[in-house]
């Protein structure tokens, strides 16, 4: 969602455009989602050396009947984050509990769901960034001691009490790693960085998928798929779905490497994963703007988004393409960017 000013200058809330190739995931996709994921560490495609690590530090645990350090997970959207949390209660043989950053708002919050779980259990918080300040200080004897302050009363007659809370593990999540205080992020025994899977994984990815939900694929298909998924399992899975209902209405519900390419360039997604989004982007920093560099701010309004949200969810990918540079003087379409576009480098474009 996102506020504009119409024409009488009042605003007014739009929608956004959907988009296919997006990191986030939908209220509606939430129990497909599920239904795709890996369930045990060695199902887990990709992530090698964290799946690794993961796997004595969960060992060790479990052979010395302890509880498992808190472990921190970051990294973009889409990657394994949450499916890594389940997996981790999954080898340990227990119970995940899960809540979010935004969810937790009072002491009080935090104080019941810890009180609530069961020795041993995983909780799980998504978006751990975005925990407030007064939550964070709860949590800090939880995960060092086992034991949360709380406080009775109110005015000169209060006084705090320190209750026991069974041993726990605290798993979190976050795409923020620079937002997490450092008393907090110091606090876990492991910190996982997730990256970017390559099409080999993405490839493996699909094609379990493709089963799970008896999708016919191709290697073809699935290759086609993979080389446009961003680096992302949540995108790919979401490409093969619209892949296959493309397959099923256009052609025999088969998805080869031909009805792939066929598909994903009927929604809008090209060769290198970009949507027309995307291309908006480089096309008014090519076009508009004649390559010259431009601020977060002007490139926004020129494409009708938030500044925050050009940088958080748009220019990451571009730059990770190399098609975006970030100057001192401002955003400019790299020469990468003008030869995917077809476009022609002028010779002034070239000197930024």
């Amino acid at each position: 969602m996102r506020n504009e000013k119409n024409a009488e200058g009042k605003e007014e809330v739009l929608e956004e455009e959907e988009r296919i190739v997006s990191g986030e995931l939908s209220t509606e996709e939430r129990d497909l989602d599920n239904t795709l994921r890996p369930r045990r560490i060695d199902e887990f495609v990709g992530q090698i050396k964290v799946k690794e690590h993961l796997d004595v530090l969960i060992s060790a645990a479990r052979n010395r009947g302890e509880v498992l350090d808190h472990v921190l997970l970051c990294g973009p959207p889409g990657l394994g984050k949450t499916t890594l949390a389940g997996i981790i209660a999954a080898e340990l043989g227990v119970s995940l509990k899960g809540t979010s950053g935004p969810a937790m708002e009072r002491a009080g919050d935090v104080a019941a769901i810890l009180s609530n779980l069961q020795a041993g259990e995983i909780l799980f918080i998504d978006e751990i960034h975005r925990l407030n300040r007064q939550i964070e200080e709860v949590l800090y004897p939880a995960m060092e001691d086992f034991k949360i302050d709380i406080v009775v009363g109110q005015g000169p007659a209060a006084r705090s009490i320190r209750l026991d809370v069974p041993r726990f593990t605290l798993v979190g999540a976050t795409t923020r790693t620079g937002l997490i205080t450092s008393p907090l992020r110091d606090r876990f025994g492991m910190t996982a960085r997730l990256d970017y899977y390559n099409e080999q994984e993405l490839e493996a990815i699909i094609t379990r998928s493709a089963s799970i939900l008896d999708v016919g694929i191709h290697k073809e298909g699935a290759a086609e798929i993979a080389r446009r998924s961003r680096g992302t399992p949540r995108i790919a899975n979401r490409l093969l779905k619209r892949v296959r209902d493309y397959a099923d209405v256009k052609g025999d519900g088969t998805v080869s490497g031909a009805t792939a390419a066929k598909a994903l360039s009927f929604f809008e997604v090209d060769d290198k994963g970009l949507d027309k989004l995307d291309q908006r982007i480089l096309l008014v920093l090519i076009d508009k703007f004649k390559g010259s560099p431009i601020g977060l701010n002007t490139l926004a309004d020129a494409v009708g988004e938030e500044p925050q949200t050009i940088e958080e969810v748009y220019e990451p990918y571009l730059l990770q393409l190399g098609f975006l540079k970030r100057t001192p003087r401002g955003r400019v379409a790299t020469e990468r960017a003008y030869e995917h576009l077809g476009k022609e480098m002028t010779d002034e474009a070239r000197l930024f």
